[in-house]
């Protein structure tokens, strides 16, 4: 009892003929007697499901198997060998399931009608407070754009494009020749119409003929809020336009964030460092410190050591896709002092004597560089 074609293929009844045809590429593979030496059946179940690929990727044979079942497509034209080749069906399939292409000229091909329009590029920079909150930027490009004269078509006034006599319509011309397999067709561009399918006699005088025109335009960009640099966003649709009526391609934004006189990013984390005296280290402090969400009262307990690290929970970048913000992390820097006052070295030796640290007597430093120079 023969078997169920579309069960052959590993597909439902309602299959589209996409799903056909990916099913048939991949059991034609699973199934070639070259990958499967030795198989003595490999050959009859792969003749079973070209069989059942030749009718069911035909919309009338599929509708006649339907119908009737297998009674109802059969002829005597079976996936012999010579039909193979003089029709250029299941061979060619089998070619594109491996190869991707078909030598013998069935198979996919590319549509007639206008291409679409060429992708484009464009760098925008912006600052560290947009990159962490998000804005709306403009950016302007150089694009082709539809030429308005014509509408797109690049046919002149009062008139349309026709239909290319060389292929009909289709954008290919296809070439037959016999060779030792059989009948060879190949398939190429038409020279005539390059491939779109109609050729214009009268040129719209505006854009001679390619339907668009080179203009600056401006677009709004929506950055998202937590952005970093060297991120891309594309914004479909806003590329050139193709020409004679093609869709546009899209417009890729290359971002640059501006270095902060204040704050690095690292990560979704911010990074910033404060310096303060000695004196306000040993003793204690709070100042003000500018955030990018406004001004933050920061408290440095007494004794806090140089490289000491505050932080503000959710004063960070937010996440681009996701919830929360990173920390603001402040590293603290002591500053000591180069010059000093006679009063201000006199508290400080005092200081010293109270806690017992030795230090140099007063001129010691200078001394000693009088003293080495004598000998130098």
């Amino acid at each position: 009892m023969a078997r169920d074609f579309y069960e052959l293929l590993g597909v439902a009844r309602n299959a589209s003929p996409d799903e056909i045809k990916r099913a048939y590429r991949q059991r034609a593979r699973e199934l070639h007697p070259d990958a499967n030496p030795g198989d003595p059946t490999a050959e009859e179940r792969f003749k079973s499901v070209s069989r059942a690929y030749d009718v069911l990727s035909d919309p009338d044979q599929r509708a006649m198997y339907d119908r009737f079942g297998e009674a109802g497509v059969s002829t005597s034209s079976g996936p012999g060998t010579g039909d193979i080749f003089a029709g250029a069906g299941g061979l060619g399939d089998l070619f594109e399931a491996f190869f991707g292409g078909n030598p013998f000229g069935g198979g996919p091909s590319r549509p007639a009608g206008p291409p679409r329009g060429q992708d484009l590029e464009v760098r925008a920079e912006l600052t560290l407070e947009q990159a962490v909150f998000g804005t709306t930027l403009p950016v302007t490009v150089r694009t082709a754009v539809r030429c308005e004269t014509c509408g797109g078509s690049g046919a002149g006034a009062g008139t349309q494009p026709v239909t290319c006599s060389d292929c009909s319509g289709t954008g290919q011309v296809r070439r037959v020749r016999q060779s030792l397999l059989g009948l060879m067709v190949t398939t190429s561009v038409c020279p005539r119409c390059s491939g779109l399918g109609q050729v214009i006699v009268t040129p719209c005088e505006t854009c001679e003929g390619s339907g668009r025109v080179v203009e600056d335009r401006t677009f709004q960009v929506d950055v998202p809020a937590g952005v970093d640099g060297g991120s891309t966003l594309r914004l479909s649709g806003r590329g050139a336009v193709g020409p004679r009526g093609g869709e546009a391609g899209d417009l890729y934004v290359h971002l640059r964030v501006l270095p902060h006189e204040r704050y690095r990013r690292d990560g979704s984390d911010l990074v910033t460092t404060v310096s303060v005296s000695m004196v306000q280290a040993a003793l204690g402090t709070t100042f003000t410190l500018p955030t990018l969400d406004g001004d933050e009262e920061l408290k440095v307990p007494a004794g806090s050591q140089s490289g000491r690290v505050f932080v503000l929970r959710g004063r960070g970048v937010p996440a681009v896709r996701g919830r929360g913000r990173g920390d603001l992390r402040v590293e603290l820097q002591v500053e000591i002092p180069t010059k000093l006052s006679a009063t201000q070295e006199e508290l400080l030796r005092r200081l010293a004597e109270e806690r017992g640290e030795a230090v140099d007597p007063p001129g010691g430093s200078k001394l000693f560089s009088r003293i080495k120079s004598a000998f130098s």
